[in-house]
């Protein structure tokens, strides 16, 4: 397997405080790795270093062989996917749902004077299909429900057949159906040797898509496990993440938790 990242005793310190503290990590091309913790615990600040869109203040990250801070990193704009609510909340609302996918090419979020060839168009029709939205490509997105909404933006973030995928909490703020129609089809790219290696933020166990391979646990910007997830992803480091007794129960490879 050949490594896509690797983070090197990377910290973040902004006005005196440690949003990240001593991170040391790295992915495979083939892992799915997930990353759990509260709220301020620097999961979100941690992707923004993996994207090339925030420097570590001490340490090295290193994203497809370009270190952050050494080299030329505006490649990794393409080379890297990633779906997230700041780049969602930059979409129109009017654009349609095939624009929405097809501009990720040229890296912009609305369509303008950009020209796409025929490759770009079947790419953008081909990820619509993969995640059921191929009957709405001409609709606004703004007509889309949340779960449309999310099942969008995870083929946007695909259209440049990036070599590191990033979902930052692509579940948040789905009802039951939305969220286990967006976890089916993110059971179906983590089970596909062609997909890129995939990162994913979320809060919850239940948000674990079936097929992936690896778990983070963190807290007050340090890790607080990470390894393999059926054997790191325990109720006692559930327990020291979040500071409170936990249960964890799992069936069928998904996974719920409740306070002990």
């Amino acid at each position: 397997m050949t490594e896509v990242l690797a983070l090197e005793g990377v910290s973040v310190r902004r006005g005196g405080n440690d949003i990240l503290r001593d991170v040391s990590w790295s992915v495979s091309d083939q892992d799915r790795w997930v990353i759990l913790g509260p709220n301020g615990a620097g999961k979100t600040t941690l992707m923004s270093i993996v994207a090339g869109r925030m420097h570590p203040t001490g340490g090295r990250a290193t994203v497809l062989d370009l270190t952050l801070g050494e080299e030329d990193i505006r490649e990794l704009r393409v080379r890297v996917g990633l779906s997230s609510s700041a780049l969602a909340d930059r979409i129109p609302p009017r654009e349609t749902v095939k624009n929405v996918v097809m501009t990720a090419a040229h890296g912009v979020t609305g369509r303008w004077n950009e020209q796409y060839e025929g490759l770009d168009v079947d790419r953008a029709d081909a990820l619509l299909w993969a995640f059921g939205m191929a009957g709405f490509a001409d609709r606004e997105y703004a007509t889309l429900s949340e779960g449309e909404r999310k099942r969008v933006q995870v083929a946007r973030a695909l259209m440049t057949d990036p070599e590191l995928l990033l979902l930052d909490e692509p579940a948040a703020g789905l009802d039951l159906g939305g969220r286990e129609e967006l976890l089916g089809a993110l059971t179906e790219l983590a089970g596909d040797w062609r997909s890129p290696a995939i990162v994913m933020v979320t809060h919850h166990v239940e948000e674990i898509p079936v097929g992936f391979t690896h778990v983070m646990l963190m807290n007050e910007g340090g890790i607080v496990a990470a390894g393999p997830l059926e054997t790191t992803l325990t109720a006692d480091a559930l327990t020291r993440t979040y500071g409170m007794p936990v249960v964890l129960g799992s069936e069928g490879g998904r996974y719920t938790a409740r306070r002990g």
